[in-house]
């Protein structure tokens, strides 16, 4: 009898230390990450949720959009590389880099359209890879939550930039690219295996980007005589390779 009083007991003890474990893992949770519903945000609310509290979840914003990344927290959280997104939107970082004061706004002012277009891929990637929680009040959202002319802004000016990118696209197929390849040792050149190396302006790159850029096209040997045709320093002008810097 004793004996069966005693296993009765320890059984008993047992059961209540797994109760009160299982109670305290759930505490630990709820306490730490709660639910973060779909709502309008303010520039000061969202300033608390960049990670430094455990016990809430960690939100970034994006054009306005706000996000949960809690389950990034070893990205976005303090140390994390992504942290200086936490608690704030700071669209342009997401294509200028620049991680420090200025940089870390939410105008996209005098960035190209491919630029802005560059932001808004990054939007519709946190819309696919994390839970939207809502819209932050300010410069592309109203009191009520609606889009407003910046937004509307932004996103037409991401439409011309893929424009854009498509029409160079189609354009730069019409004439053949060199190959090319570098090495450490090596350094880089560039060859063409039917025709000879040129380098070509590409007519919309500052409607993309703001700047002038080249691309080296292969020519038939009929076709360089054009003025805008430019031979590569220090290269033969029927050489068929070409070292670049």
């Amino acid at each position: 009898m004793m004996l069966t009083k005693m296993l009765v007991a320890s059984r008993f003890y047992v059961g209540l230390a797994v109760l009160v474990t299982l109670v305290a893992i759930l505490l630990r949770f709820s306490m730490r990450a709660p639910i973060v519903q779909s709502r309008l945000w303010t520039t000061e609310e969202i300033a608390l949720y960049n990670g430094t509290n455990d016990r809430l979840p960690i939100v970034l914003g994006i054009l306005g959009s706000v996000f949960d990344v809690s389950k990034g927290r070893s990205h976005y959280g303090p140390g994390g590389a992504y942290h200086h997104f936490a608690g704030r939107d700071a669209s342009r970082a997401f294509i200028s880099g620049n991680f420090t004061g200025d940089g870390l706004t939410d105008s996209l002012q005098g960035l190209s359209s491919v630029e802005v277009k560059g932001v808004v891929d990054w939007r519709d990637f946190y819309f696919r890879s994390y839970t939207f929680v809502g819209k932050l009040v300010g410069r592309y959202y109203d009191n009520e939550g609606s889009p407003t002319k910046s937004l509307k802004g932004v996103e037409a000016k991401a439409a011309r930039g893929a424009q854009l990118l498509e029409k160079q696209k189609e354009e730069e197929a019409k004439l053949p690219s060199c190959n090319s390849r570098w090495s450490q040792h090596e350094g880089g050149e560039v060859w063409c295996t039917a025709g000879y190396p040129r380098l070509v302006q590409r007519p919309l790159e500052i409607a993309l980007t703001g700047k002038m850029s080249k691309r080296c096209v292969c020519f038939n040997e009929e076709e360089l005589g054009k003025p805008e045709l430019e031979i590569y320093e220090g290269c033969d002008p029927l050489s068929k390779v070409c070292k670049v810097n």
